[in-house]
């Protein structure tokens, strides 16, 4: 397959996964999220002749987009920033109000996680294969189910407040 078939190939069945992880990592900020969406995948279009097959293309893909969502969180803003323009974001959007503060207060305790924790539940929020997301995070699969009872329980906690 000829590289331009394939990354067409590639953005039009994990644009969509890679936007919502990003969306997840800036707290619902669409237009953050599609930003870094848009650097991902001229990152994948610049790497993909390296690409080595020594991985699946999605663990791949989703490793581009974790890389690079910590790289801005580190380098380009604070995460109170995030959640304070991305709460203008989410509240100029037309859907209902009580949704929008229940999917805001989620991202909000999403933010909350550390590094680690906060990559594993927005990948299992994107139904990403535990084997997938073991091998990305470099951990058994028994030990990230350990850890994803214990993300969705401190979630659990968190959104009740």
């Amino acid at each position: 397959m000829e590289i331009q078939e394939q990354f067409n190939q590639l953005f039009q069945n994990y644009y969509p996964k890679v936007f919502r992880l990003c969306k997840g990592y800036f707290s619902g900020n669409h237009h953050l999220a599609e930003e870094i969406t848009q650097e991902i995948f001229i990152i994948i279009w610049e790497k993909l002749n390296t690409f080595r097959n020594e991985s699946s293309i999605s663990t791949w893909i989703y490793r581009i987009t974790v890389n690079r969502c910590l790289l801005y969180l580190r380098n380009k803003k604070t995460k109170n920033d995030i959640a304070t323009s991305s709460f203008k974001d989410i509240t100029d959007e037309n859907e209902s109000d009580e949704k929008e503060a229940q999917l805001k207060k989620m991202y909000d305790c999403i933010q909350k996680l550390d590094e680690t924790n906060k990559m594993i539940i927005l990948m299992v929020l994107e139904n990403i294969d535990y084997d997938k997301i073991s091998e990305i995070i470099g951990i058994t699969e028994e030990n990230l189910r350990v850890k994803i009872h214990r993300i969705k329980k401190k979630l659990t906690q968190c959104v009740q407040i």
